[in-house]
């Protein structure tokens, strides 16, 4: 009877460590399964998308971006770029609302991702996309022909404070959205205070340099990486960009900052990659230590040099912090005019 009892005993207990066993061993094998899944990332094609038309800045962004990836070695899988104009990006933003939880989706957006949320043109903000990283900045320009009388800001802005309506302003941009606010934010810096009075007409297929070179407005306001031809054609003068030094070479480094004629306001156009709602934690991971690689190669390098962009690569979290500070920036503008949901 005895020696029955501690055999029982004995097969209980191999049964029961046997079962232990197998039960790590199932969590071990699911573990492994889903590093290993995490391992292959990324997996057939990625979904690069430019959230406006072909040769915009987002699409030489992105695109430049891809070429980058594939050239230097960093990503194997196919990475097409797909056009989803609309909205200054809202199209774009509200398609990516369908793709919550996805890691195959990357999109390149700048300040008007911002914007459109802050003036009602859209319910979606920044929050509702994944931030991984900043790539570059460009700049802000300001532009009036070869003839006009208005040598500097410093005279755009004299006539302003004299007469609200003295300086018709012309951009691609709508109203409340780059064009307008880097104009804005900079009359708002140099004193005016009636910046809502200011006369601004958007355009639409980028048709305000034609405006401008045909009289219709008196002063351009734009990005800085167009005005590049439009000096060299000797058709214009490029009164200030907006960076906090000179950028470019050639003639665009000869082009002052508005800092330098006494107005101390920077208004960067800067460009960063964003993935979909609640992007997995892995896909993230990737990106961010991918990007990070990438901007160091001498493919980026040429390419910001070819494209007239300032370097300006933050990481994920201070990315996010970036968002928060330039978001309240606008905000304040747009409540100046008006144009602020509320």
């Amino acid at each position: 009877m005895l020696k029955k009892k501690v055999l029982a005993a004995l097969m209980a207990t191999t049964l029961l460590v046997t079962g232990m066993l197998t039960g790590c061993g199932a969590k071990s094998t699911q573990t492994d399964t889903a590093e290993a899944s995490k391992d292959k990332y990324p997996k057939g094609k990625m979904e690069f998308i430019a959230p406006g038309g072909a040769g915009g800045g987002w699409d030489l962004t992105i695109r430049t971006t891809a070429k980058t990836l594939k050239d230097a070695n960093l990503v194997s899988v196919p990475m097409p770029i797909t056009n989803k104009p609309g909205g200054g990006g809202a199209v774009n933003l509200a398609y990516m609302q369908t793709k919550d939880g996805s890691d195959s989706l990357i999109s390149v957006y700048s300040p008007p991702l911002l914007l459109t949320n802050l003036n009602g043109s859209t319910e979606y903000s920044y929050k509702n996309t994944t931030p991984i990283a900043r790539l570059i900045t460009d700049y802000g320009a300001f532009v009036v022909p070869k003839d006009s009388p208005y040598n500097s800001m410093s005279d755009v802005i004299d006539s302003l404070k004299k007469d609200i309506k003295s300086v018709k302003i012309g951009g691609n941009s709508s109203a409340g959205s780059m064009d307008h606010i880097q104009f804005l934010m900079v009359a708002k810096a140099a004193g005016i205070e009636n910046i809502k009075d200011i006369d601004y007409i958007s355009f639409q297929d980028g048709a305000a340099t034609a405006q401008l070179l045909g009289g219709h407005v008196a002063l351009l306001s734009t990005g800085l990486g167009d005005v590049e031809q439009l000096l060299k054609s000797g058709d214009v003068k490029v009164l200030a960009q907006t960076s906090s030094k000179r950028v470019g070479e050639g003639v665009m480094a000869e082009i002052p900052t508005v800092k330098e004629q006494g107005i101390d306001v920077v208004f960067e156009n800067w460009r960063g990659l964003f993935g979909a709602p609640n992007m997995p934690e892995h896909a993230v991971d990737y990106w961010r230590e991918t990007l990070s690689k990438m901007v160091e190669t001498p493919e980026w390098e040429e390419a910001c040099k070819k494209n007239g962009w300032d370097k300006a690569y933050l990481d994920k979290d201070d990315f996010e912090e970036f968002l928060g500070k330039v978001n309240e920036d606008y905000k304040g503008v747009l409540s100046d005019i008006g144009m602020l949901k509320k």
